[in-house]
């Protein structure tokens, strides 16, 4: 924290052996300098890998700073001209292992920006000091023989300190080197064992063979190596091993449940939704072990999953380094290897006829071997960021046996003929490639998994059809693909998942079109996927859509993400304000967006969906005016988050004043967070009484840009006021021309211009509160209770004109927890915070 208070200080190392806490040091450095307010900025890229990807460290960096970069633009000039913005900026590297040219990402450093500085880690103190040329190096040393301990009894358990088990305890914690991720793993295998397990660890940790693992000692080796042993069945040990073998930090769990899929490591798990279940307890198990980790970062922010609430896992890579040790050993025979560049790199290839799964990552190579001499391989996956990487024909003549491979990131123009000698193959994976004619996967009729996410593909092959047992299909931003021939959709009927997500350029036929040579498929072919459970799917075009209204009341969809309309979506980086929510910002399985859809007649179309929906989001509907009563009259009772924007016409969320039809007691019970923007007749949220377990839930309300809003609820009597919002964490509305107050009753006698929120309202739980006012003369008015507003850590106020007085002296014991206060363009304000005199 000294050297980054030093202004000359402008690049600093951390180094230490693997698994020593360098990531855990950083992260808790950065929190410290964000508190201390050290710098205006922290912005960290964690677990960068041997070979570093230039392009995701910069997205990375960019995500952060709230950045989108355009599809050609000079990434590394608008990063740096971005970052120089800020007056005092932290850049954290994590886990390098070379030289990295920081110019070449984007990063100004040293004298190009004085006020940006550098903190980077390795394991290596020269890859620092040589290489990057850091001004100051910490060695982060192992843990002492207490601290060791004291973490150890930590994860283990208070029963180490039994006496006839401490022993034996204190011996093993000494094998773990001093590094918290040998002690964490091991001390979690054994935790809640008897003696005699102990016992057997400690002697095979002592008999443990050595290793030459880089920057990996012997004890910490062993300690991992008995951790996976302890691991409580062969199916989530073969799900480690496959995870080691992926050779990534950042492991999609979809991806991984393709190719466990594939390999039918869940034995009898022949559906797609309880294969998911069972990898989600199995992964939980390798996390409570320690050998799996949540991932810090997002990752890929398009790569989000209804299957999974976290998309991603992280192998620490330590851990990852034994894993993959342990699986080149017998019976396991797996390969993980790097070829950069030299023809020679092949000869290792030699070595592997008896392996079943190699995972090869190729850099600088033109082209892979005339063939893979692998008759027991399973499993073949190639990373490649060469899309101009060739694959001879007869590349896989002699691998007959594979169940899984992956080719991501390759051009197979044209695919390689021997792909049809692979019958045997359930999984195929080519992602992010360049495909041209793909015929040649007619021939895999046992496939069930087809993957060509990313990939740019203009046409799929007729041949397709053939894929009887095809259960997944991954189509995902696929912006090439135009045309998909007639009928294969329909033909592929054990489909049960389906994703289109981002493939807007796809030319769907209108209902009964029939004329012209190519005839592409109809949206209709997906009502006879009976099987079909999980859909993701963007239409740019309604009237593209059945007439029938029959197409998703066909469907038995358990997850889904539908896209109806144009998928353009605002953005203004500069009024973060009135930005739109990502569908991947939520963690739900059910999601459905109307955009521009013009008739009510077709929003009804979805009635099923708007039912179940856990994200509804209703952008730019032109025939809608009171959402529930017209959309779904059993009140949204699954949605967490509801997103509605520049829609016109529309005069309520809710009006439940009408004597013909009451709203159910349930209506948005479950609704977390309320965004609403741009809708110029809005005159209330909710008109009329709010209901005992409505809006019970709702944490986040964001209204702004409604011209006609005088109050967000405009209710009838005081009934149900101070427990409408109890757990109401964040309101901001924002350029509101006419608020007036939050609530209003025709009965309260308070005069419309008198306070914005009254005695009676209580908040308990809310944290931060942005409001644009106009003609309110006092933001609180009353004696509120102390409950009330007792959590309000930031309060920001922008361009209120008729207020005298921010905080009056009877709310001033209330805000207590109060950190931040914002006030801006006030111009009649006299005090901010009133004090009683004598006080």
């Amino acid at each position: 924290m000294e050297a980054l208070r030093n202004e000359d200080m402008r690049m600093i190392g951390v180094w230490g052996m693997g698994g020593v806490g360098k990531t855990t040091l950083v992260k808790q450095v950065a929190q410290q300098a964000e508190e201390d307010k050290l710098f205006h900025k922290v912005v960290m890229v964690l677990h960068i890998s041997q070979t570093p990807n230039i392009a995701e460290i910069q997205e990375k960096i960019a995500r952060m700073l709230g950045l989108k970069f355009e599809v050609k633009e000079d990434r590394a000039g608008r990063l740096r001209q971005r970052l120089k913005r800020e007056e005092k900026i932290l850049v954290i590297l994590d886990d390098i292992w070379g030289k990295l040219e920081l110019g070449e990402i984007g990063i100004p450093y040293r004298d190009d920006h004085k006020g940006c500085k550098v903190l980077l880690t390795s394991r290596e103190h020269q890859v620092l000091s040589k290489d990057m040329r850091t001004q100051k190096e910490f060695h982060l040393q192992h843990l002492s023989e207490d601290e060791a301990w004291n973490l150890f009894k930590k994860t283990a358990g208070d029963s180490v300190e039994r006496p006839e088990l401490r022993p034996i305890a204190v011996d093993v914690a000494k094998k773990c080197d001093g590094l918290p991720v040998a002690i964490v793993t091991i001390a979690n295998a054994l935790r809640g064992e008897s003696v005699h397990v102990w016992e057997n660890a400690l002697e095979e940790l002592r008999r443990s063979a050595p290793t030459n693992i880089r920057g990996v000692s012997k004890d910490v080796y062993s300690c991992l190596e008995l951790s996976y042993n302890h691991l409580e069945s062969d199916e989530v040990k073969s799900l480690f091993l496959l995870c080691g073998v992926l050779g990534l930090g950042d492991i999609y769990m979809d991806f991984l449940l393709l190719y466990a899929m594939g390999l039918n490591l869940f034995k009898g798990f022949f559906s797609w939704e309880k294969a998911a279940n069972k990898l989600i307890t199995l992964v939980e198990n390798l996390k409570g072990s320690s050998l799996l980790l949540d991932d810090e970062d997002r990752g890929n922010e398009r790569f989000s999953s209804l299957f999974f609430n976290d998309a991603f896992v992280r192998m620490h890579d330590v851990v990852r380094d034994v894993a993959i040790s342990i699986a080149s050993k017998d019976p396991h025979q797996f390969v993980v290897k790097e070829a950069v560049g030299l023809q020679e790199e092949w000869q290792w290839m030699n070595e592997c006829r008896n392996c079943t799964r190699i995972s090869l990552k190729c850099k600088n190579i033109d082209e892979l071997p005339q063939g893979l001499v692998c008759p027991k391989l399973k499993f073949f996956l190639l990373y490649s960021g060469d899309s101009y990487l060739k694959i001879p024909d007869t590349f896989f003549q002699d691998t007959k046996e594979l169940t899984v491979l992956d080719l991501s990131g390759v051009s197979l123009k044209p695919s390689p003929s021997s792909l049809g000698f692979l019958l045997n193959l359930r999984t195929l994976c080519l992602n992010r490639c360049v495909l041209e004619d793909i015929a040649v996967i007619g021939h895999l009729e046992r496939l069930q998994v087809l993957s060509l996410a990313c990939s740019h593909i203009y046409q799929l092959p007729k041949e397709m059809m053939k894929l009887s047992d095809l259960r997944v299909l991954d189509l995902r931003y696929c912006f090439s693909l135009k045309v998909i021939p007639q009928n294969l959709i329909f033909s592929l009927s054990r489909l049960e998942y389906l994703s289109m997500k981002g493939s807007v350029n796809i030319e769907w036929e209108a209902e009964g079109f029939n004329s012209g040579e190519r005839i592409n498929a109809c949206l209709s072919e997906l009502k006879h996927l009976s099987g079909l459970r999980t859909l993701e799917l963007e239409v740019s075009n309604p009237s593209l859509l059945p007439e029938d209204d029959v197409l998703f009341d066909n469907l038995t969809l358990t997850r889904y993400s539908i896209v109806i309309g144009d998928s353009w979506r605002p953005y203004d980086e500069e009024k973060a304000i009135a930005r739109l929510p990502n569908d991947y910002e939520y963690k739900a399985s059910r999601r459905l967006r109307l955009d521009g859809v013009k008739s009510l007649h077709v929003v009804n179309r979805f009635s099923k969906l708007l039912k179940r929906s856990q994200v509804v989001q209703l952008w730019r509907l032109n025939d809608t005016k009171h959402v529930v009563y017209e959309l779904d009259e059993d009140g949204f009772p699954q949605v967490k988050y509801l997103c509605i924007w520049s829609c016109p016409t529309m005069q309520y969320i809710l009006h439940s004043t009408s004597v013909e039809w009451v709203p159910p007691r349930n209506t948005f019970c479950m609704l977390e967070e309320l965004f609403l923007t741009s809708l110029s007749n809005l005159e209330a949220v909710c008109h009329g009484p709010i209901l005992m377990g409505s809006f019970g839930n709702l944490r986040i309300v964001r209204v702004s840009h409604c011209e006609r809003l005088k109050y967000v609820f405009s209710l009838p009597t005081q009934h149900g006021r101070e427990s409408a919002f109890p757990q109401l964490q964040s309101l901001s509305l924002r350029v509101l021309p006419k608020l007036i107050s939050f609530y209003t009753t025709r009965s309260s006698g308070i005069p419309e211009s008198a306070t914005f929120f009254n005695q009676q309202e209580a908040f308990p739980n809310l944290e931060e509160l942005r409001l644009t006012l106009k003609g309110t003369v006092e933001i609180w008015r009353g004696q509120f209770s102390r409950v009330s507003f007792s959590k309000l850590r930031v309060l920001n106020i922008t361009k209120h004109h008729g207020i005298l007085v921010m905080i009056s002296s009877n709310m001033v014991q209330i805000l207590h927890n109060l950190e931040r206060l914002e006030v801006t363009k006030c111009d009649s304000v006299n005090e901010v915070i009133q004090v009683e005199s004598g006080k």
